[in-house]
């Protein structure tokens, strides 16, 4: 497949049904008339364009293969790249409410692993280059992105220290007890499935690691899984403002006030205060190493330095 380029795209804006761009179509509406989302947007996308410029020397191509993330909605001109730990399942049911022609009602009522069933929705990999080109330039684009750290435990958390998680102990966590753990015992070798928070860092930080395959998503940065230097994202979410940003992208697209973005009941959720608990027994030199690993998405996204972190 020939490589289709991102330079015209980079200057495109989303048209929409009425021939408008979002941002025109925002302008113009009562409803959203001096509206302060509106401003917070402007501001996430400045920063996102000038940590790019400063930050991204040589521009590249794009592949079909780079675009697995970006689940696409013909119906309503929608690209949503997905971030696993970034409300991703829940978005998942949107958008399969959203592409469903009527089959789904409600979110809520589509099992979480039937919103991870490939065939369920279709992806921007999936098309020709002159139908991705075309929806690249055409289609209203958003990601969701969540504090990098934070993600990352909420990850550790989901993936080692949950039973039922036996595919990842094995393909990961007898790697990592492998190479990471002194004198490991038969049973750790053989089932991998308590991976210290520690073992997870050495893991990351491992040159072979890298070397050897790309990173799981739920681990891997989001400006590797959406390329936001490469690919203009009209709209950048935040899992810290989930419910406003997500109900902004509905109503930009015209979606029937029936769908609705489920409200968030998990107790078991990683906060700040938990992901600090993780680093506590990280010694400063790999907390600096790790906060390098994630630094671009600390930059891009606008998050600060966590104040936990012993690396100043």
């Amino acid at each position: 497949l020939t490589p289709f380029s991102a330079s015209e795209e980079m200057t495109s804006t989303w048209q929409g049904k009425a021939g408008r761009s979002p941002l025109q179509a925002l302008y113009e509406s009562d409803q959203f008339e001096q509206s302060s989302l509106q401003a917070v947007h402007q501001q996430r996308r400045e920063m996102l364009s000038s940590v790019c410029s400063r930050y991204t020397r040589k521009r590249r191509l794009l592949q079909p293969d780079d675009l697995r993330h970006l689940v696409v909605d013909d119906a309503h001109g929608l690209l949503y790249c997905y971030v696993p730990k970034v409300a991703c399942t829940n978005w998942k049911r949107v958008m399969m409410v959203l592409t469903g022609q009527g089959k789904y009602q409600d979110p809520l009522a589509i099992p979480a692993h039937e919103a991870h069933v490939p065939s369920n929705l279709r992806t921007l990999s999936e098309y020709s280059v002159p139908e991705i080109n075309s929806r690249l330039r055409s289609y209203l684009k958003f990601v969701f992105v969540r504090e990098p750290f934070e993600r990352l435990v909420s990850a550790y958390r989901n993936k080692f220290t949950l039973s039922y998680n036996t595919a990842f102990h094995k393909r990961y966590g007898t790697k990592i007890v492998r190479r990471h753990r002194r004198e490991p015992s038969e049973r750790a070798l053989r089932r991998g499935d308590d991976v210290r928070f520690e073992e997870f860092v050495y893991y990351l930080l491992d040159p072979r690691t890298q070397q050897e395959e790309p990173f799981n998503e739920h681990w891997e940065r989001v400006h590797s899984l959406c390329h936001p230097c490469i690919i203009h994202y009209d709209v950048v979410g935040k899992y810290e403002t989930l419910a406003e940003d997500a109900n902004y992208i509905l109503q930009l697209v015209g979606a029937d006030a029936s769908v609705k973005f489920p409200a968030s009941s998990k107790t078991t959720r990683t906060t700040d205060d938990m992901t600090a608990q993780f680093f506590q027994d990280i010694s400063p030199f790999y907390q600096r190493r790790l906060f390098n690993l994630y630094k671009m998405d600390y930059l891009l996204f606008n998050y600060s330095i966590p104040s936990y972190l012993r690396i100043r």
